[in-house]
């Protein structure tokens, strides 16, 4: 192998420190000289995923060090996109395979299928406004990963989940997320993005209250207050799914989380702080709203002393 090159130059020190240690050969060889590279990488000190990227060690790669080598891989302009962008910036609850990269439209890539599991879509509509300023690896925007996450996913109902949850989350805001549906154009799934978003900024932040909403909107069933404020006996705010306050009755729907023993009594110390008040408070799980929407509509409106067209949904 013969004697070691000299040291990393502090420039390219630092260059690989800022990038979890992947940087493209070219900055290599700006620092470098070429037989420099070649003894590292001969030496096994650094490896070569593909060509033009070099990792800066011989193990495997990180999570955050694939990332980098599949933005090297894809070229000038391409993004961390998607459900892989919206959770480095924080998204939680939505797992899975792959990265997600976005690419201008023209780009040609080199065999796209190198870098299982990763997810290549491409765009026409792709600028400044889409990338974020300061975050590395860079990504879109957080309104556009949801977005484009939302037009990607495999099932309709995952999209919502995901719009309502980056709101829920207090990740973004409703607005921020049909100013970037509006900036797109063409977009797979536009109406169901769009009336999603009108939902959630009525006030329905989980996917349970946007299907309950559905389900108002198919029996006929008054618009409620929804994720409207109350007070409880003690004085502490709450925060209500649905309610009508003129006929004082509280629609509730629980996910999987309420059925854990300490949310489960305390859902019921809240029922029981609104009962004794004067309101009536119905609780259904979210899975009935999909799966018996004829019963739970009949209990609402049983409830809510209205004439029952559950025999006749709207369609």
């Amino acid at each position: 192998m013969g004697n070691p090159p000299t040291a990393i130059p502090p420039e390219l020190s630092e260059l690989l420190e800022w990038r979890d240690g992947v940087v493209s050969t070219s900055e290599v060889l700006s620092q470098l000289s070429p037989a420099a590279l070649r003894w590292r990488l001969a030496s096994g000190r650094w490896q070569r995923p593909c060509r033009g990227v070099i990792v800066a060690h011989s193990g495997p790669l990180s999570a955050g060090q694939q990332l980098w080598v599949v933005l090297f891989w894809a070229g000038r302009g391409a993004l961390l996109a998607g459900l892989t962008a919206a959770r480095l910036d924080g998204l939680r609850g939505f797992g899975e395979p792959g990265i997600h990269l976005l690419v201008p439209a023209a780009r040609h890539l080199r065999n796209e299928r190198a870098f299982l599991p990763v997810v290549v879509h491409r765009s026409r509509r792709l600028d400044a406004s889409d990338v974020h300023p300061a975050r590395r690896p860079p990504r879109t925007r957080l309104a556009r990963s949801l977005i484009d996450a939302a037009a990607w996913a495999s099932t309709d109902d995952r999209a919502r989940a995901l719009l309502a949850a980056g709101v829920q989350q207090r990740l973004v805001r409703p607005a921020d997320l049909m100013a970037a549906t509006d900036r797109l154009g063409q977009l797979r799934r536009r109406q169901l993005i769009t009336s999603t978003l009108i939902d959630v900024m009525g006030g329905a932040q989980a996917l349970s209250e946007l299907d309950l909403t559905a389900l108002l909107r198919r029996y006929g069933i008054p618009e409620p207050d929804r994720q409207a404020s109350r007070r409880d006996q003690r004085g502490r705010r709450r925060w209500l799914d649905a309610v009508w306050e003129e006929a004082k009755l509280i629609v509730e729907v629980d996910g999987f989380w309420h059925t854990d023993a300490a949310t489960w009594w305390a859902d019921m110390s809240r029922d029981n702080d609104f009962t004794v008040t004067g309101y009536r408070v119905l609780r259904f799980p979210a899975f009935a709203i999909r799966t018996d929407p004829t019963r739970v509509a009949h209990q609402i409106h049983t409830a809510l002393h209205l004439t029952d067209p559950t025999r006749t949904p709207r369609v």
